[in-house]
């Protein structure tokens, strides 16, 4: 049986705002956070995102990670936040935003070193377009690459994730898709280069999560770090695991066995109105239920019926997998 690691990005036990509201909750501090995760069972680790609340108290963050034990699963550095950033970070136009990118990366990734984290990641959601004629999308990306080499060179021994999206804040991103983000990655060719996948990225650009898996496996083995949450597929939702595709998981976590992963699974979900502990724990043990569905049912069982090809086959298995009949 594959060994379950979960963990949570910090902020997500927390409140969350969203575009109408800045949090519908109160505001809870490092230490509390800190607190709350570590009281959910099955949670052994934190991610944590250098956002402008988090990195001027990093003293705190450190007290919580030795105060509670939690390991630090990945260090995210904030590409999205600060309005210097409105352009893009390694692909701004900005050559001296350019160099910024690069330090916070760097400061990131020596954060990393310091906490014990095994990689850092950045979302790269400024890093795009919004208009026709508004974006150079060769030199663009061309910038963005080199920023992305430039951070895999400065510690070879800290992996870093690309987290694709299609979309938001900009119209579109140009870490968008599985395809085009393992095109980058294999381009830079940096061994310590992967990607941070995002389960509602996926759906949100029509991609079947199980596939891109197996994508990503095929060419260069480049999922290093997993994000969690579920969605209805025309937005980012962030919602509790399972919530939606259900269906979906089962095949995703056969996948996830079946190519090798041994990392961590990240809840990174926004519960605007729900308590951030309780619909975090809620996806953790939505999340071992479904793990222990495709353990229990057995990997050489699946691929028989999968090797078939029959939609018939399958919808008997998914049924049995379910409801035992």
């Amino acid at each position: 049986m594959a060994q379950r690691k979960y963990s949570v990005f910090l902020g997500n036990v927390g409140s969350c705002s969203d575009r109408y509201c800045s949090a519908y909750g109160r505001k809870f501090s490092i230490t509390e956070l800190f607190d709350r995760v570590k009281s959910i069972d099955l949670i052994s680790a934190v991610d944590v995102a250098l956002t402008p609340d988090v990195k001027p108290n990093l003293n705190e963050v450190r007290d919580g990670i030795a105060r509670t034990g939690l390991k630090v699963a990945s260090i995210m550095v904030d590409a999205f936040n600060d309005p210097a950033f409105k352009q893009g970070t390694f692909s701004n136009v900005d050559p001296g935003i350019r160099e910024r990118s690069l330090a916070d990366m760097k400061f990131a990734i020596d954060f990393a070193v310091e906490v014990g984290a095994p990689l850092v990641t950045t979302w790269p959601g400024q890093d795009g377009y919004d208009y026709l004629f508004q974006a150079d999308y060769e030199q663009e990306r061309r910038w963005f690459a080199e920023g992305v080499a430039a951070a895999c060179e400065y510690n070879k021994n800290i992996v870093v994730t690309l987290e694709y999206k299609p979309k938001e804040p900009r119209t579109h991103c140009y870490v968008g898709h599985v395809g085009t983000t393992l095109l980058m990655i294999n381009e830079i060719g940096a061994e310590n280069l992967g990607i941070a996948f995002d389960y509602g990225h996926a759906f949100l650009g029509y991609e079947n999560p199980a596939e891109s898996v197996a994508i990503m496996k095929m060419y260069g083995d480049r999922m290093k770090h997993v994000h969690i949450n579920d969605n209805f597929s025309l937005w980012d939702d962030d919602m509790i695991v399972g919530s939606v595709h259900t269906i979906n998981f089962l095949e995703f976590f056969y996948w996830v066995r079946r190519t090798g992963y041994g990392g961590y699974f990240t809840m990174d979900q926004f519960p605007y109105r729900e308590d951030g502990k309780d619909a975090v724990e809620e996806s953790i043990r939505w999340m071992d239920a479904l793990e222990s569905v495709v353990d229990e049912f057995g990997l050489d069982a699946i691929s028989a019926v999968i090797k078939k090809k029959d939609a018939i086959a399958s919808s008997r298995m998914i049924r049995k997998m379910l409801f035992k009949k």
